[in-house]
């Protein structure tokens, strides 16, 4: 519901989609216009020293910083905007600039040790210059691009200005970086009310031409009943279904202690499943696991992923393709090879829209099946894998994007989230040799299954490799909760692998695995007498349908399709991190 705060009229939900539409229009271009302006080594030299003009250190908050600097959009003659707006503007701009900044300073070091004759980069010399492979692999295709377009010249000092051309901003509103003026939250019986203003044309000249409007949106049926404190300004952003919240809470959550954890679930990352899980014990006489692990299931959709992530990949080729074809073609062709172009851009960007559900869903309910082995382990703490020390290689170039466009980092994040309901904290630990080192000799395991078995003759243990790297990152995380690293904005970390036997026993630490609840069921059919001579026609069942299918209901004769007319139910899963106005 949408109401004007100044006379209490209501105002359609499609014209709220398009007042909303004209500031984020406001928003994108004025954040574009800075960031092309801003798009030299200058300002990335002043934010990697992090000081001002006066030698003062830059504030925390995007927008102060970079008013301390005069660093201000700029919006078309005669359009009033309040500051506000310019607030949201700078701040969105500062974050992406900022980090930019450390691609910035990598491609440098990078370029210093790149040689353009071979194509390759020298060894680091120090701890200091070390960025991940990945990075590093990346910045050297784009300097070998570089080398071959000038003849192969020495590179020299190399800037992300270069490289890459300014980054597109995102048509989105950060509201969280303004104050009461612009935009206040209120929570009451299950409703969310969230005043803002809303520009009423497309370049207002005026103030009047900015008037509040009274948004009141449902809270999910998740969140209600859970102890939420506190809910902040979202984000709005504009999808195919109209205007969305992104919203933010305060929700109290049992504390941990890291320090008197005994047991331990580790959480390794598999390339056949998202993820697989084993339990690891320390008790007085040391570090126990029964070896049995948990392999998460995801129900078929890492098989639609994939399935997904080669069709955007073709999509993106022809899209390619007949770009270079229309850079040289003639006008009228030209025109044609265009509109292909728009076209495959299009179902490109509805396949990304796709995937993302999909990693959404697949990491949430990741999540929820971790925290319930956890829970019912009776577990103090869960040790998954670091990311930025693991990369995906030798299994082949498509296994290896493959897996490296998995769902792995939200799937952290929603197990960090989901765990801290039930005070079960979260820890990275190594995650170098997790695979490949017996749990209780730290001795490489032997192969003889193949890649997804492993074995030590001399412990006498093996089964799944998952399973067993489970057990070392669980006795990972419990010989180093004494050395816990904690930086704001990131998970505790352990930065050392410490190694202790971890002995064999018949104890039960991990629970009952669920059997299947769906057995085949053999109905009577009644008898009948075949005739002579007649081949009997074979009764063959339907095939189940899928889970994921879903019916839509077909929508009443006469509806425009206009978002005023509510006439679909509303969907059965609602949006676990985002609110929609109704």
């Amino acid at each position: 519901m949408a109401v004007d705060d100044a006379t209490g009229e209501h105002i359609g939900l499609d014209d709220v989609d398009i007042r909303v539409g004209w500031l984020l229009d406001l928003i994108a271009a004025a954040g574009g216009e800075l960031v092309s302006r801003l798009w030299h080594p200058a300002t990335f030299d002043v934010l990697a020293a992090g000081r001002d003009r006066q030698d003062r250190r830059l504030p925390t908050q995007g927008h102060v910083a970079a008013a301390r600097l005069g660093w201000t959009p700029r919006y078309p003659d005669g359009a009033y905007v309040p500051s506000r707006v310019t607030r949201v503007v700078t701040a969105q701009v500062m974050a992406t600039l900022r980090t930019l900044t450390y691609r910035d300073s990598a491609i440098t070091a990078l370029s210093a040790r790149f040689d353009p004759a071979t194509g390759s980069l020298a060894p680091p010399t120090g701890s200091a210059e070390y960025v991940p492979p990945g990075f590093a692999r990346g910045v050297q295709r784009q300097l070998a691009a570089r080398a071959r377009r000038d003849g192969g010249a020495p590179a020299g000092r190399v800037r992300i200005t270069d490289l890459q051309e300014p980054p597109q901003t995102s048509a989105m509103a950060r509201l969280s970086a303004a104050d009461r003026q612009l935009a206040r939250i209120t929570a009451a019986d299950r409703e969310l009310m969230l005043t803002v203003k809303l520009p009423t044309s497309p370049a207002p000249a005026v103030r009047a031409q900015w008037r509040s409007i009274r948004l009141t949106a449902a809270i999910p049926e998740h969140l209600r009943g859970r102890t939420i404190t506190d809910w902040h300004l979202p984000t709005l952003v504009l999808d195919r279904r109209g205007l969305l919240w992104r919203c933010a809470g305060t929700e109290l959550a049992p504390a941990a202690d890291l320090m008197a954890g005994t047991v331990a679930v580790g959480v390794d990352w598999s390339p056949t499943s998202l993820g697989a899980a084993a339990i690891t014990a320390d008790n007085p006489e040391g570090l126990v696991s029964d070896y049995r692990g948990w392999t998460y299931d995801d129900r078929g959709l890492g098989i639609k992923l994939a399935r997904l992530q080669a069709e955007g990949q073709l999509l993106h080729a022809k899209a390619a393709r007949l770009t270079r074809l229309a850079a040289t073609a003639p006008p009228e062709v030209r025109a044609q090879l265009e509109e292909k172009i728009a076209v495959l851009d299009t179902h490109s960007t509805a396949v990304g829209v796709k995937r993302g559900k999909i990693n959404r869903e697949l990491a949430f309910h990741f999540a929820r099946q971790v925290t319930d082995y956890a829970a019912a382990a009776d577990a103090e703490m869960i040790a998954v894998e670091d990311l930025t020390t693991l990369e995906t290689r030798d299994h082949g170039r498509v296994n290896n994007n493959r897996a490296a466009q998995s769902a792995r980092r939200r799937a952290v994040a929603a197990l960090a989230h989901t765990a801290a309901g039930v005070g079960v904290p979260v820890v990275s630990v190594p995650a170098r040799g997790s695979s490949a080192q017996c749990p209780g000799c730290d001795q490489p395991l032997a192969r003889p299954g193949g890649y997804h078995t492993a074995w030590c003759p001399r412990c006498r243990v093996g089964g799944n490799r998952d399973h067993l790297a489970g057990v070392n990152l669980a006795k990972r995380a419990l010989l180093g909760k004494n050395k816990v690293t904690r930086r704001r904005g990131q998970l505790p970390a352990i930065r050392v692998a410490e190694h202790a036997p971890v002995r064999q026993c018949r104890d039960k630490h991990a629970p009952t695995p669920s059997r299947p609840r769906h057995r085949r069921v053999r109905r009577s059919r009644p008898t009948v007498t075949p005739r002579l001579g007649v081949t009997p026609k074979q009764h063959v069942p339907a095939s189940q349908a899928s889970v994921w299918d879903t019916v839509k209901p077909t929508p009443p004769h006469g509806d425009a399709g206009s978002r005023d007319t509510r006439t679909s139910p509303t969907p059965a899963a609602p949006v676990a991190d985002s609110t929609r106005s109704t």
